[in-house]
Formats: structure tokens, sequence, C-alpha cells
């Protein structure tokens, strides 16, 4: 029944209405402290895949840690419906921001950012982290790796030169014959 629109909709209003309580404490410890543990979380997502164990006959089953249980792994079964049910109240409603892309290592502030975080810890920044101006993509690519994506995949001796580029959406055009037979 869900693969209806108004249905699917439907089913997830409830998600979207839930009123949201924020939680927040001071910070303990140090600057090191507070980022370790915002670091665990930045990029989690509500269940990853090595937890989930089947999906069999409309039933999803997936391991959950036991915190009560000096954190013992168990399995739970729920229906499909519940379980997309309860992940989708990990789901963010419209206008809410994940801290990932919000915050201390926001995309537009990050560069200078980490810079502030390294000196708030007494950390030199990896030398891999601070790109030379002059080095484009390629050189990158053959410093880390020690292969060139300027030389031929093929032969591995000429190189490789860019002798057109084309706009998204754009099919090539293969070359004219050398020969013209009329």
């Amino acid at each position: 029944p869900l693969a209806d629109l108004q249905a699917f909709a439907a089913f997830l209003a409830p998600a979207a209405q839930a009123e949201w309580v924020v939680y927040a404490k001071p910070p303990f410890g140090d600057a090191r402290h507070v980022l370790d543990y915002l670091g665990r979380y930045t990029h989690r997502v509500a269940i990853s895949n090595h937890r989930l164990v089947s999906f069999d006959d409309g039933h999803v089953t997936f391991r959950w840690k036991d915190y009560k249980h000096p954190a013992a792994m168990k399995t739970m079964t729920l229906e499909a419906d519940e379980f997309i049910r309860r992940f989708l109240l990990h789901v963010l409603p419209d206008g809410f921001k994940h801290i990932r892309s919000y915050g201390l290592l926001a995309n537009r502030h990050r560069t200078a950012r980490l810079a502030t975080c390294r000196q708030l810890l007494g950390v030199v920044a990896p030398a891999h982290d601070i790109p030379d101006p002059m080095e484009d993509y390629r050189d990158r690519y053959q410093r880390l790796t020690g292969k060139s994506l300027r030389d031929c995949p093929v032969c591995g001796n000429g190189h490789m030169l860019c002798i057109e580029s084309f706009l998204p959406g754009a099919l090539p055009r293969a070359p004219p014959p050398a020969h013209h037979v009329h």
C-alpha cells in the first residue's frame, strides 16, 4: 500500500509532526573531549548495513546493543513497516540541519575551523592536508599513489592529452573518415 504516493505521505506525516526536544548540556573536559564526542556522531546513519541481519517475508532482523547488560549484542525482528517507521524517526524534518553540515566543520568554514581546532588541540596539520597551490589533481594523485594519470593506461609510455571537452549532455561525434569515398 505504500507504493501509493498519498498513502506513503500519510504514513510519513506523524514523523514530520513529532515534537523535537533538544537536550544540551555544558561541554565536558577540554576541546579534545568535545571533538572526540562529536566525532562519533557526525557521520553516523540511523542503522549501518553490518547490523542488518535479514529481510524475510516482510520482516527485518537486525542487531542492537543492550546497554543494560554490559553492551551485549542482541537481535530484534520487526515487521518491515514498523522498521521503516522507526528508521524515519531519525530523519530530520525540512529546515533542520545535520551537525556535519552546520557548525564547526561546515563546508564554508571548514579550513579555518580545522586550523583553529588543531591550534586548540596543539596538533600540527599533516603535510598531505596542506595543498600545494601549483599542484593539480593529477600531480596529487601521482604523489599519493605513484601512478600517473597522464600516462597511457594501455602502453604506459605516452602521455595523454585532452584534445576536446564536451558539455554535459552533448554527444561526441566520431572523427571524419580519412578517405572520402564518392
